[in-house]
């Protein structure tokens, strides 16, 4: 017997529409309101790395055609990912060397994807079902169980059951889970990215855009570069690009850096938040000045409008809740620093697990309470023993202990000589 009900999605990011694209192609009734005004706002973004939890949740939840548009606009595969420190001298190289005659499997797969893209390809074919300029406010449960939910515009809309998918800031969690909170860590990074054009080939070392690389320095700091490298014709640009050709280009190969430390580490670092790009690099290269010339150069020639400046957050694990017909996903329930680039592939799992209890419940393979608090249970599990991770990850990149970092640099040389224990330790 077949259970007939309404799922409204809060929130059209990466782990709402993925989840109304698996809905959708079970047949289960889904709306996802979104508060840009429309699909193309606030596009702004990097590369992001889809892992392969994030790639199997793609692949189960986009319907075959989308699933190979995803895989046809994903960036080429690049080298090692690189450990060095703040000269470029190597530490340790990880690359996923496949056995002779193997091929790789793209839905088990690591994947370069510009945000934009990735947007592009989610939002396919939601015509109908994505719903845009939609500003939450507040939802009310009726007598009968069904959710009333407004938005800013003076409209309203039904549903049997509510997801939060609306983000760190999220409003349906701020009414749900009043406990569940985010806090500064304390750590603030400055990114941007440089378009990766035949003379910034030719004047960088290849390390800087053959692989992602984390650059250690003694203490206090740290840097991350990737590249994000497309093949010719790779992508159309959305028409958001015509805003801006430099920040909203999806179809330019690019190298993406991003530079953090302590607040306490930047001169100023209550004024960081008013400086305009250029001010921005100003700043990164006074913090890396006799750093190898190459990083400098990244820094000092990327395009003023791509700098900004990030204050990292991160959730506060909260304990099991009494599970109803409103549940959360992403970073709206398990928000987390980017020093362990998860984030956008935890809300992908979430968007795959969920989709999986609600279509099961549509079925009548279990009752509609059991497939939201299973997945509750099972998402809570994995995703804040991801937000502790990324909290630990964020506290060794800006750590002050020399010493320790010494030693682990030293580790990872050690590892580095010896191939048959690295393979081993770091099989994952």
């Amino acid at each position: 017997m077949f259970e007939k009900f309404h799922v409204v999605v809060i929130g059209g990011g990466t782990g709402g529409l993925c989840l109304a694209q698996g809905l959708r192609q079970a047949g289960v009734s889904v709306a996802v309101y979104e508060r840009s005004r429309t699909r193309t706002e606030r596009l702004q973004g990097y590369r992001v790395h889809i892992n392969p939890n994030g790639c199997h949740a793609l692949h189960t939840c986009l319907p075959p055609a989308l699933w190979e548009r995803f895989v046809a606009t994903c960036g080429e595969p690049g080298g090692a990912f690189g450990f060095v420190d703040e000269q470029l001298r190597e530490l340790m190289l990880l690359a996923g060397e496949l056995p002779p005659g193997a091929v790789r499997d793209p839905a088990c797969a690591h994947h370069s994807v510009s945000r934009i893209t990735l947007h592009q390809v989610l939002s396919t074919e939601l015509d109908g079902i994505a719903h845009y300029d939609k500003k939450f406010e507040r939802y009310e449960r009726r007598d009968d169980g069904k959710i009333v939910c407004f938005f800013a515009d003076g409209t309203t809309t039904e549903a049997d059951v509510l997801v939060a998918a609306d983000g760190a800031n999220s409003a349906v969690r701020a009414q749900f889970l009043p406990g569940a909170v985010r806090v500064d860590t304390g750590i603030l990074a400055i990114v941007g990215k440089l378009p990766l054009t035949g003379e910034v080939r030719r004047d960088l070392p290849k390390r800087l855009y053959d692989g992602p690389n984390m650059v250690m320095p003694p203490r206090g700091c740290g840097m991350f570069t990737a590249p994000h490298v497309l093949g010719d014709g790779v992508g159309e640009n959305d028409v958001s690009a015509e805003l801006d050709p430099v920040l909203f280009d999806n179809t330019g190969s690019y190298v993406m850096w991003a530079y953090a430390a302590a607040r306490g580490r930047y001169p100023d670092a209550s004024r960081l938040a008013d400086l305009t790009g250029a001010e921005l690099k100003s700043v990164i290269a006074e913090m890396i000045q006799g750093w190898h010339p190459a990083l400098s150069r990244v820094v000092a020639a990327s395009p003023e409008p791509t700098v900004t400046m990030l204050p990292i957050y991160t959730s506060v694990p909260v304990d099991a809740w009494q599970s109803t017909n409103i549940t959360l996903l992403g970073d709206a329930i398990h928000s987390m620093t980017p020093f362990r680039g998860i984030g956008a592939n935890t809300a992908l799992r979430d968007a795959e697990l969920l989709c999986g209890r609600l279509v099961a419940a549509s079925r009548g393979e279990l009752p509609l309470s059991q497939a939201i608090e299973g997945y509750e249970r099972e998402m809570r599990d994995y995703g804040f023993a991801a937000v502790r991770a990324s909290a630990r990850s964020a506290e060794q990149f800006v750590s002050e202990n020399a010493a320790g970092r010494m030693l682990y640099k030293g580790m990872l040389r050690f590892f580095n000589a010896v191939p048959p224990l690295k393979r081993r330790v770091f099989a994952d």
